[in-house]
């Protein structure tokens, strides 16, 4: 495998635009000939299939949940990160390029990450004339405010749902394009393969999950919007049904797998409260602009928050970071939090959790601007804690978010298959080893509006004379009746233990060995450990039903056997890499005061890993990444 990551030449600040002036075109009499397949409806695959359409592509879009507007992007919070400088404080493209890069510790690519902070601003513009309600001024002007990681106010918001409110703004384009009949829209679909033919994606396998039937797609191009894979843990903020199927499926097809190991903790979530939890609640990073973090300064102190005085608490983000406090990365809060509870500082029942206070602010404010900025988000607390944090401060923990990794891409967002594309984040391109916050929103609007429209037409001017491939074609055939049979496999054993219950435990290894830390001997540990549940899965698993109707433990059952092989995958990516850098931790290399301690000399690089077969371990290649405008520096934020 040769990655080449087709980087422009020229100055950083002119690529993108050199790009776009010489890039080549399809013609519109050309374009209503091919068809493009899009898999996924959050913000990134939802934004590009109504830009393909409106572009006059021909588009066939999927998602397994009942509506597109059922993405897991909804879900998101706090805000979009864009370099628009509203509060004239010094923000600029160059400030949002450089904060990325230093946000993710120096292990992303510096062209994709330019292009992102240079095109950031069109989104907000492309999301206010959608009708997206945006937070504004008493004046009119849009509201901006701070995010971890920067010292600038860039965030846009629509309270705590600004990716409810951005999705619907893209799920009413595609609408629109679903309704001019240019976009035919499969609701209920789940992709099962990919379909190579002479090398270069042609198509995908899917399965209807009301009725069971399985179905062959043709494609000139094929694009993954199909989001992360935090779901391997188990327990994480993202939706239940969040998969890595379709990624894992063109990984086995041929596209490198990237940086698996860089998963992101989140820093303020509602904390674990028993074993009967499938996932976890997600407060916004936003309630770091007006919340301080603390703990008692007295071990095990048992007393109730509002008992406690203010000389007896530590702001411990302010004491470390005097610079950035409370708004420091997510990596750099996520592990100070796990610090003070390690040490027996931590508060609630389990001593897992910290609290987020907003005392000082609604003193400063009045409880009716915080109340204006946070309501729901307070609300959504009250409600499944049963505290009310105007009064009692939040209890919150670290827990497994965002995934940085992802299928392997070039500067046109294609993976190492020919026509197979990977968008949002699906793909591993722009947050190197922790994503700022907002960004996430940032890229996915990004990818599908503004840069994918431009980069898919360099590969299809060169194919406009291919002809539509039947689905009787025999690489359709194989890869469906593959499909049907590893379904069959799952069914037909007859085990005695649920689909639940094998993920709960992979979730936990998972979670102990390359969760916030992780280490030589328990990396490989676990490898074998996964080996071994992976082996008992497949013996012992009880799948009921068949496949021929309705069956979502089937669905789950697929979920959960890819979750096995990507969770050594992630194993073997952390091992390999003998650094701490962003949100992966190695406890042999941190500095004298617990900090990430990079080893910029070896691992400058992108990993990139290539499917072997069953029998064989996937080999490692290296993309080096270039820094030729930041100077990688030990990260500091004190």
């Amino acid at each position: 495998m040769i990655l080449n990551n087709n980087i422009p030449e020229g100055p950083l600040a002119e690529k993108w635009t050199n790009y776009k002036s010489q890039v080549p075109l399809v013609s519109p009499s050309n374009k209503r000939n091919i068809q493009v397949l899009v898999v996924g409806t959050g913000l990134a695959g939802a934004s590009a299939s109504a830009s393909l359409a409106e572009m006059g592509y021909k588009v066939k879009t999927f998602c397994f949940q009942d509506s597109p507007r059922r993405a897991h992007s909804i879900a998101a919070q706090g805000g979009i990160n864009a370099a628009k400088n509203y509060q004239n404080d010094g923000d600029s493209v160059y400030r949002l390029f450089y904060d990325t890069i230093k946000g993710g510790d120096y292990r992303s690519r510096e062209a994709n990450v330019y292009r992102l902070a240079e095109v950031s601003a069109n989104i907000i513009d492309q999301c206010v004339a959608q009708g997206v309600p945006f937070a504004r001024e008493y004046g009119g002007t849009l509201d901006n405010r701070s995010f971890g990681g920067v010292q600038v106010s860039r965030t846009f918001y629509a309270r705590g749902q600004t990716g409810q409110q951005l999705l619907l703004g893209a799920y009413g384009a595609l609408s629109r394009q679903i309704y001019k009949g240019n976009v035919q829209m499969f609701n209920r679909h789940e992709m099962l393969d990919i379909v190579k033919i002479d090398g270069k994606a042609r198509g995908v396998i899917v399965r209807n999950l009301v009725t069971g039937e399985y179905q062959s797609h043709f494609g000139h191009a094929v694009v993954l919007a199909t989001g992360g894979y935090g779901n391997v843990y188990y327990l994480s903020t993202n939706a239940m049904g969040s998969n890595v199927t379709a990624a894992w499926k063109a990984y086995k097809k041929g596209a490198a797998f990237s940086n698996p190991c860089f998963t992101q903790i989140h820093p303020t979530c509602i904390p674990v409260s028993g074993d009967y939890q499938s996932k976890l609640t997600l407060m916004s990073e936003s309630l770091r602009n007006d919340g301080r973090i603390w703990v008692p300064k007295n071990k095990n102190d048992n007393r109730l928050p509002t008992d406690i005085p203010e000389n007896e608490r530590d702001y411990y983000l302010e004491r470390k970071y005097p610079a950035f406090g409370n708004l420091v990365p997510r990596d750099v809060a996520s592990r100070a939090a796990k610090e003070r509870c390690d040490e027996g500082y931590g508060v609630g029942s389990t001593g897992l959790a910290v609290y987020l206070d907003f005392e000082d602010s609604i003193k400063r404010l009045g409880k009716e601007v915080v109340s204006s900025r946070y309501g729901n988000l307070f609300e959504m607390y009250e409600k499944i804690t049963g505290d009310d944090p105007y009064i009692t401060p939040m209890r919150i923990f670290p827990a497994v978010h965002y995934t940085m990794g992802g299928l392997w891409v070039d500067y046109d967002l294609m993976t190492s298959v020919p026509g197979l594309y990977a968008i949002g984040e699906c793909n591993f391109s722009d947050h190197g080893a922790n994503r700022l916050g907002a960004s996430a929103l940032m890229q996915g609007l990004a990818d599908g509006y503004f840069i994918l429209p431009y980069t898919i037409g360099k590969y299809l001017s060169k194919d406009i004379r291919t002809k539509p491939i039947d689905t009787s074609h025999e690489e359709f055939k194989k890869a469906e009746s593959d499909a049907k049979e590893k379904n069959k496999k799952l069914l037909q054993n007859n085990g005695s233990q649920s689909v639940e219950n094998f993920h709960r435990e992979l979730g936990k290894i998972v979670w102990d060995y390359c969760g916030m830390s992780r280490n030589k001997s328990d990396l490989e540990k676990a490898i074998n450990n996964i080996k071994d549940l992976r082996k008992d899965f497949l013996e012992n698993v009880k799948v009921p039903g068949d496949d021929s109707s309705f069956n979502p433990e089937l669905a789950k059952a697929g979920r959960v056997a890819d979750f096995f092989e990507l969770g050594e995958l992630m194993m073997r990516d952390a091992s390999e890499r003998n650094e701490s850098c962003g949100g992966h931790f190695r406890e042999e290399y941190q500095t004298p005061d617990g900090e990430a301690l990079r080893d910029d000399e070896n691992y400058t690089f992108s990993s990139a890993w290539e499917y072997k077969g069953e029998a064989d371990s996937p080999v490692l290649h290296k993309e080096q990444l270039i820094f030729e405008n930041v100077k990688p520096t030990q990260r500091s934020y004190k």
